[in-house]
């Protein structure tokens, strides 16, 4: 493989070596081998694995939770060191709730440095009046602000978190807005008061309103009516 550089007005062309860009699948670990790591790694403490879109997801039970993170961190077939991402759903509102018929689950996402390997683990909160998890801040210290998040717009608890305080919304927000029920324009708003000359919450004065204006069309609009 041949590179020129700009000395090419000079007259000044420099030979490189060829060499081969290796396909990317030769260094990445299928799924199917990822599901037997983490299977052997967790034993029963994996209640379901499963493979979706490439992606080996496995949902373990609140009780275990922390056990079967560390065992995916340290098991010399999973290795997984990195948390990627941590983050909540609340289930109140799907057709059919979620599997284990609780309203709140954390998901992680996990990479492996070592191995080039990723797994997305589940877990479903106990207690949906007040959901707790332990934290993870003592196995990986990224999820320090990811849990902060989870329990700022979700309302989890983390167990022995050192610091767990709002890290979006302000200290004084009420309620949780990544919740369904949570209402839209929320519960107050904040403006500056210039003859205080100081920030001040009071009622919100939105007015409730359809977002998607009401669409009134002709008939046989476009053909739609039109008989075949």
């Amino acid at each position: 493989m041949e590179f020129c550089s700009c000395n090419e007005k000079f007259g000044v062309r420099k030979q490189l070596p060829e060499f081969e860009v290796p396909s990317m699948t030769t260094y990445c670990v299928s799924p199917e081998s990822i599901k037997s790591a983490v299977s052997q790694a967790l034993g029963s403490f994996a209640k379901q694995i499963s493979i979706q879109l490439d992606q080996v997801t496995v949902v373990i039970d609140a009780a275990n939770y922390l056990t079967a993170v560390l065992a995916l961190r340290d098991a010399p077939s999973c290795k997984f060191e990195q948390l990627i991402d941590l983050c909540a759903i609340d289930y109140s509102e799907y057709p059919k709730g979620s599997p284990d018929g609780l309203r709140f689950c954390v998901v992680l996402h996990l990479l492996s440095v070592s191995l080039n390997q990723r797994l997305r683990v589940k877990v479903y909160v106990p207690n949906d009046v007040a959901p707790m998890l332990p934290s993870l801040i003592h196995v990986w210290s990224a999820a320090n602000w990811f849990e902060r998040e989870a329990f700022d717009l979700f309302g989890i608890v983390f167990e022995g978190h050192n610091d767990l305080r709002r890290i979006l919304t302000d200290y004084g927000f009420i309620g949780y807005p990544f919740r369904k029920d949570f209402p839209l324009s929320g519960h107050v708003e904040m403006r500056y008061d210039a003859e205080q000359k100081r920030v001040v919450y009071q009622p919100v004065t939105i007015e409730p309103r359809e977002i998607t204006p009401r669409i009134v069309r002709e008939e046989n609009y476009a053909g739609m009516h039109k008989a075949v």
